[in-house]
């Protein structure tokens, strides 16, 4: 029977009922963010999420998996477009074997997929081997009777896994022959031949070893399978295409990109790189968003952002000048949701990130195009071929411009980047941000590690009881302040985003106040002042923590896990903690989403975190091994490290968080919760500071005095109506003001035409005005330009802000004026900088003693430049 061209969609599900078949638990998709895996950045291979099952760090649910799983591969995404082969998304099939079948069953049931449910020609079919593994030679020709004139031994490089030391082993790749006519032409044209021919579809690992430190080989006692199959390459197979971007799926998408942007795929080379970027970037930045990932300035959002706004600037090459990114996301969601239905749950949510990035893009390129165009004209008229390091650093640092995308944009105009100019930049900014820092830190405290090196580890107590005898193991007192280690403790050391409690040590004739609490590897050590005497080794001493302020901060610490959840009902299930910080006084949650939010979502949540409260819920506190906690739906804050025995907090049935802290007994201890304020603290995220108990009742009725104050002084109950008309009457205030500016600076400008100077055959226009803004400077510089074809402005002006504009009509520039380059120069007097164009330039300074200065520098680089 002839092979039937299946679709993408299809080829998966059949993939993974086969391998159900043979006895293999389907799990679905890992999200495309590890987990536990500080190494990689995005998951980019079916195994990746599989690793602590390889290792043995956890128990896998089955002997036998199969997965399909989502993968972004980040090394090639500035060759995607410029090549076919290339994309960021991928999808991997794969089958898995814990210490279960080897060889023999991965090699038949590979062969029997692609022979008896695919249908391929079994002449089409070649496979390879590891040089040395003649077991798997033996099951090709032995068992598959697989002709050996198509079975290949390769070397080490091609056809053995290892990376470093560990687990590792011997591969078998299975190959496609897709005809002479796709081939190099070569007599030697073969299997392991770099042209298009023979094309390697599916991978088999046999891990049997486990490489010694020193490049030894040793047996493992349980060898597994790792295999691995890209699913758009078996589509291309399958579908007789030939490139990822003529499968059906992928191919939807391109189609819908052309018809978006008006052109046709296949007609210009240039066009076509532009389609293909947008089409494999939104397929990948749709995947990315609706697995939680939100646009930044670093790390995985960092990838999100520099896609999104990649395939936005192919958009404008495309002449879509205008926001459209968002009109392709139903064509990718519908082409995958039978696969990842979450992609249908999320399609608001991923439209509105898509939306939110594309319109803050489009801003920065209008005002980054113009300043890099500025610098590539410079460096042109100076006849350079690269652009300086000082410049692509202040496109990155001031105007938002990504490194990528200038050196994109600056490579198709034939320049280089001083990418080691840049890099001098940056280290020079961070070793800034750096000493800034030092130099705010400061302790009372260092403590020399060594006093407490053989001091075993502290025992917590603190959950249960505040209040405790324990005995001294350590003590240091420096003048009236003082370290002391007990052999165990109630008072809870500052970490999680919780802050220490503070409380009394007493002794039989020393009496420490308590001040700070940290856990240096399980070593508690209490800081504070001594209050009357000193303690003694192996003394007894009673420890008391302050019930009150514990109390208060475990209001605002279990707050923290409703607001969580709250957070997650109203805005959507991508978000997720990114740090918190509780005390006594008020809560800190930094949360991930991509916009501010209204105040309805912020009322909605307040009332959700308060009618939990009302529930009076227990809080439960349990310990349990991390599996169990994972299995029961426990939420772990990401990128954290978790022992094998893991606390978990539970608001049943709205929370269960794994967590250290300490909590309430029950929500109805918070008494009522009220936001204080929500804000940007970095891009995708979010900041709430809250407040609980005793501090939200006053906050509320400083507010509530507030409002009463209102009344008083506006003599009416309609408070919000009369502040809206003194609104408008300032508004309109404002208007007039405007208006009276602008007829004074008609009446000025009279003035000053009447007092120019002629040098050669240009007139120079020049003033100091006082309290004026930048933009009474430009209507001043338009007006003179309107009069006179053949003149130069400059203009600074002074009060609390000094502002500077240089302007030139078309003949000044002709002349050799360059008010760009004359306004760095001149502003620098004032002290301030700027830039601009030839024909305008302006600046901000700080000095307004120097205006006439800097006016009088201006004119004289001017008639210098004439």
């Amino acid at each position: 029977m002839e092979m039937e061209k299946l679709s993408l969609n299809t080829l998966r599900e059949e993939f993974l009922k086969f391998f159900e078949s043979k006895g293999h638990l389907r799990l679905k998709s890992f999200s495309l963010i590890p987990e536990d895996d500080p190494s990689i950045l995005l998951i980019n291979a079916g195994m990746t999420p599989l690793k602590p099952y390889f290792t043995g760090a956890l128990k896998p649910p089955s002997k036998r998996i199969t997965t399909c799983q989502k993968c972004i591969r980040t090394l090639d995404i500035d060759r995607v477009g410029i090549t076919t082969r290339h994309g960021t998304f991928f999808e991997m099939l794969g089958n898995f074997s814990f210490g279960d079948y080897f060889k023999k069953e991965a090699i038949q049931w590979s062969w029997e997929f692609f022979t008896e449910v695919l249908k391929m020609d079994k002449n089409l079919l070649y496979a390879s081997v590891y040089e040395e593994d003649d077991e798997a030679y033996d099951i090709w020709k032995n068992i598959v009777k697989l002709d050996e004139s198509h079975i290949v031994r390769m070397g080490k490089e091609d056809n053995f896994w290892e990376h470093g030391t560990g687990p590792c082993g011997p591969c078998s790749e299975i190959y496609y022959d897709r005809g002479e006519d796709k081939g190099c032409g070569s007599k030697d044209c073969k299997v392991g031949c770099d042209c298009d021919r023979f094309v390697e579809v599916w991978n088999n690992v046999f891990t049997q070893f486990d490489k010694q430190e020193d490049g030894t080989y040793k047996p493992l006692k349980n060898k597994n399978i790792d295999t691995g199959m890209g699913l758009e390459r078996l589509a291309c197979v399958v579908q007789g295409v030939d490139s990822i971007f003529e499968v059906d799926t992928v191919k939807d998408i391109l189609d819908f990109v052309c018809n978006a942007t008006s052109t046709e795929y296949g007609k210009d080379q240039t066009k076509d790189i532009s389609i293909r970027v947008i089409t494999d970037h939104i397929r990948s930045s749709v995947m990315m968003i609706s697995d939680g990932i939100i646009p930044s300035n670093e790390g995985r959002g960092y990838v999100l952002r520099r896609l999104l706004r990649r395939a936005s600037r192919h958009g404008r090459l495309l002449g879509k000048k205008d926001a459209f990114l968002s009109e392709l996301i139903d064509v990718v969601i519908n082409n995958s949701k039978s696969a990842y239905p979450e992609l249908e749950e999320k399609r608001d949510y991923i439209l509105k990130v898509v939306q939110s990035e594309e319109a803050k893009f489009i801003n920065t390129i209008e005002n980054g195009m113009n300043i890099l165009n500025q610098y590539l004209e410079e460096a042109e008229n100076n006849k350079k071929d690269t652009l300086a390091g000082e410049h692509i650093f202040k496109l990155h640092d001031t105007y938002g411009f990504p490194y990528d995308l200038t050196r994109e944009i600056a490579s198709e105009r034939g320049f280089k980047l001083d990418k080691e100019g840049f890099d001098e930049y940056m280290q020079n900014q961070k070793k800034t941000a750096r000493d800034a820092f030092k130099a705010d830190e400061g302790s009372a405290w260092h403590s020399d590690e060594n006093i407490y090196k053989n001091i075993p580890k502290t025992e917590f107590s603190g959950y249960e009881k505040l209040e405790i005898k324990a005995e001294v193991l350590s003590f240091v007192k420096k003048d009236e302040t003082a370290e002391l280690v007990t052999d165990k403790t109630v008072f809870y050391a500052e970490g999680g985003g919780q802050q220490a409690d503070i409380g009394v040590i007493t002794g039989k004739k020393a009496k420490m106040t308590v001040t700070d609490v940290i856990n240096r590897e399980g070593i508690f050590i209490h800081r504070g002042v001594m209050e009357q005497g000193s303690f003694s080794d192996d003394e007894t001493v009673t420890l008391k923590v302050d019930k009150s302020r514990r109390k208060a901060t475990e209001r605002n610490h279990t707050a923290t896990h409703m607001l969580h959840y709250a957070l997650r009902e109203v805005l959507g299930n991508h978000v997720h903690q990114a740090g918190s910080y509780v005390d006594h006084q008020r809560l800190r949650f930094d949360f991930t989403h991509f916009s501010a939010m209204d105040d309805r979502q912020l009322m909605k949540v307040v009332s959700i975190v308060n009618n939990i409260i009302m529930e009076d819920i227990n809080v439960v506190k349990e310990i349990m091994d991390m599996d169990t906690a994972k299995k029961k739906g426990a939420t772990a804050l990401f990128g954290e490290k978790y022992s094998d025995k893991v606390r978990v907090v539970s608001i049943h049935p709205y929370s269960m968080e794994l967590c250290g802290g300490t909590h309430l007994s029950k929500t109805g201890e918070t008494g009522l919760f009220t936001i204080v304020s929500e804000g940007a603290v970095a891009s995708g995220v979010r900041r709430i500071e809250a407040l609980t108990g005793t501090n939200a009742i006053e906050y509320m009725q400083k507010l509530e005095d507030t409002v009463n104050q209102l009344n008083r002084m506006l003599k009416g109950s309609d408070v919000i109506g009369r502040v809206e008309n003194l609104s408008s009457t300032v508004r309109e205030l404002r208007k007039e003001n405007e208006e009276l500016k602008n007829k004074l600076s008609a009446h000025k400008l009279d003035n000053v035409l009447n007092t120019f100077e002629q040098y050669k055959n240009i007139k120079v226009v020049s003033a100091v005005i006082e309290n004026a803004d930048m933009q009474v400077l430009r209507n001043l510089s338009d007006k003179a330009r309107e009069r006179y074809d053949d003149c130069v402005c400059v203009f600074v002006s002074t009060g609390e802000k000094v502002s500077m504009v240089i302007a030139a009509t078309k003949k000044a520039v002709t002349s050799g004026v360059n008010a760009g380059t004359v306004i760095k120069e001149a502003a620098a007097l004032i002290g301030g900088s700027g830039g601009g164009r030839p024909d305008m330039a302006q600046a901000g300074g700080k000095d307004s003693d120097k205006a006439h200065d800097a006016v009088q520098k201006a004119v004289q680089l001017i008639k210098e430049a004439i």
